[in-house]
Formats: structure tokens, C-alpha cells, sequence
């Protein structure tokens, strides 16, 4: 099962600081997703992602804990990835370096054993600067193209991420952009995230980049549907 995720095409991003309800989780199981990430930027709690885990356990899709911060770094026996976020265009170091020296010191002294088998860095480059992720992390996002996709390389062939994550966070970014940014990738898989609420744009950016949809699953179930393609 180690590194099935290359092969996704289409990744649902549910928040546990949001409402979930059972007939939202049934419809997002059964929708053909091909993962389902726990993720989110604020308010999010052990407590919150247990649960949340909880409602998805023994439903028959790969799931994946995307950790903010510390406390929900998870590596329960339903979990079977945690993607594990670097922002690379932050002004603090913090959101590259220090914060993964922080939660690995938290899980050697809870005496937590860390799966590393089930860790996947991914290299964020975070794009929109009216997002919460941008706003936490001080994201430098006013880029030139030149800039984002030396980004791109520096994290695939330098620091050789297995994931590079072009984040546009509640906005529909550049699919231009995001198509240059395949280009430069050579052993990285390349997701996106960002602004999918329709058929359209999921087959638009589909074409370069695995894509994370999450916002409209909460605003319009309906038109998340149409995104899984």
C-alpha cells in the first residue's frame, strides 16, 4: 500500500472544526474520492480529529491526518498516512524547520511511537494571502512566476519532497501556474488545493495536479459531487 497515494486523482479535505454530520461523512465515503484528508488551519483539537476519525473508521477509504499542530499528530491503526505540511515560502523558519522538531520532541516524550513508514513531507507554496494557512504562517505570496516555480524545483530536486503542494486555499488559482509547476516536477507528485466547487474546474486542474477539494463539501454537497472525477 506504501506510496498508493501517487496514483490519486481526486483528495476530499474535511475540517474537524466544522459540523460533520453522518449523512455528509456517507456521502463524501461514497462519492469515489480517492482519499480523505483531516486537515484544517484553526480551532483544531485531539479531541476534534479522534472523533472526526471515529466517523470515518472501517468505511473503506484511505485516510490521511494532515496535522496543525502538534497535538494531532496521529498514527492510530485507521490512519494510514500523515502528510506532514512544510511551508516553504513562510517568513518564519518555524513553518519549515522548528515546528517538525516540535512534534517529534511531543511524541518521544508522550513515549508515542512515530510510524515513519506512514509520514509524508509535503512542500507547501501558498498562494492566496487572504487565506487563514497564509495569514498563520506568514506566507510571502506576492511571487513572481519565476519565484514559484523555483520553489517548485527547490523542493523536488534539492530537498526532494515526495509531495508538492501548490495552495491557493478558498481561492481557484492559475491553471497556467499550476501547469508550469508540472513541468518542473520530476519525481514529486504535485497536488492543488483550492477554489474546485465544479466539474469544470476539477478537470481543468486535474491535468497537472492531484486536487484537494474541501470548501464546497460544506457549502454545496451537491456540486462536491460533481468535482470527483
Amino acid at each position: 500500500m506504501r506510496d498508493d497515494w501517487r496514483s490519486w486523482r481526486h483528495v476530499t479535505k474535511l475540517d474537524p472544526d466544522r459540523p460533520n454530520p453522518p449523512e455528509l461523512i456517507s456521502k463524501v465515503v461514497e462519492s469515489g474520492t480517492d482519499a480523505i484528508m483531516i486537515s484544517g488551519t484553526q480551532g483544531i483539537t485531539r479531541e476534534k480529529v479522534k472523533a472526526l476519525l471515529e466517523m470515518l473508521r472501517g468505511r473503506g477509504v484511505p485516510l490521511v491526518i494532515e496535522p496543525a499542530n502538534k497535538d494531532v499528530v496521529i498514527f492510530d491503526a485507521d490512519v494510514d498516512y500523515v502528510f506532514i505540511p512544510s511551508v516553504l515560502n513562510s517568513s518564519s523558519k518555524w513553518w519549515v524547520l522548528d515546528v517538525h522538531v516540535e512534534w517529534i520532541v511531543d511524541q518521544l516524550k508522550n513515549l508515542r511511537s512515530i510510524h515513519w513508514e506512514k509520514v509524508v513531507p509535503e512542500a507547501y507554496i501558498v498562494l492566496n494571502p487572504e487565506s487563514a494557512v497564509a495569514r498563520l504562517t506568514g506566507s510571502e505570496t506576492n511571487l513572481s512566476v519565476e519565484e514559484i516555480l523555483g520553489y517548485v524545483k527547490f523542493a523536488d530536486s534539492f530537498l526532494k519532497f515526495p509531495i508538492i503542494y501548490i495552495e491557493y486555499s478558498g481561492k481557484y488559482g492559475d491553471p497556467e501556474i499550476v501547469r508550469m509547476a508540472r513541468s518542473q516536477v520530476e519525481k514529486a507528485r504535485l497536488f492543488y488545493g483550492g477554489g474546485i466547487d465544479s466539474k469544470e474546474k476539477a478537470l481543468e486542474m486535474s491535468k497537472y495536479a492531484t486536487i484537494v477539494v474541501g470548501n464546497v463539501v460544506y457549502t454545496d454537497v451537491d456540486r462536491f459531487l460533481e468535482t470527483v472525477i
